[in-house]
């Protein structure tokens, strides 16, 4: 089972530059690791009033169809990392559609509220896990949804591995919460 593809959005597009870097957030059900990762980070997008105050849709919304640029990486980090013993995207969505696991695209549900959906992936190597988060956007009356990745290293393949992605992850982070924001975004943030 393959990933869908969406357009990809421009880094000249202004709806990428309407997410931004923020503090990993205190009321997350991640926050107790934030201490202890090997790397920890958060973006947040302001939410049109009509957006749902669902997580799971706006999660949805986040992470299905990915751009093509985004497939190219995935393809590349999976011919990188098959080697070493780690699972490939493939290898975990269709693992995770013939097992019933919950997901959305290759990203095992851990568990889910109204207002915060929790991802993630544990091998011998690293843990991996990323928060999608409806919140009150601080001093004001909107909300915003909130991308939180943490991964904690386990060995140097893990370190070397994150090292590896790094420089992509706020590209992929930043995509992500534009592809949600062309559906739930404030409506300025739409053309």
């Amino acid at each position: 089972m393959g990933m869908r593809r969406s357009p990809a959005p421009s880094s000249r597009n202004p709806r990428m530059s309407r997410s931004r870097r923020v503090a990993p957030p205190a009321e997350s059900r991640l926050a107790s690791r934030y201490a202890t990762a090997s790397m920890s980070d958060a973006f947040a997008m302001t939410l049109a009033d009509d957006a749902p105050n669902d997580a799971l849709t706006l999660a949805r919304a986040t992470l299905e169809r990915p751009p093509g640029w985004f497939l190219a990486l995935i393809r590349m980090r999976d011919a990188m990392v098959k080697p070493f013993g780690l699972k490939t995207a493939t290898a975990m969505q269709d693992e995770l559609a013939k097992s019933g696991t919950p997901h959305v695209a290759f990203f095992r549900i851990l568990s889910t509220t109204p207002t915060e959906v929790l991802f993630g992936e544990n091998d011998r190597h690293l843990d991996f896990q990323l928060s999608i988060l409806i919140r009150p956007q601080a001093g004001s009356a909107r909300r915003e949804v909130v991308a939180t990745t943490v991964v904690n290293c386990h060995n140097w393949l893990g370190k070397f591995y994150l090292a590896l992605i790094l420089p992509f992850h706020v590209l992929v982070v930043k995509a992500n919460l534009a592809r949600a924001g062309e559906q739930f975004g404030e409506k300025r943030d739409r053309a």
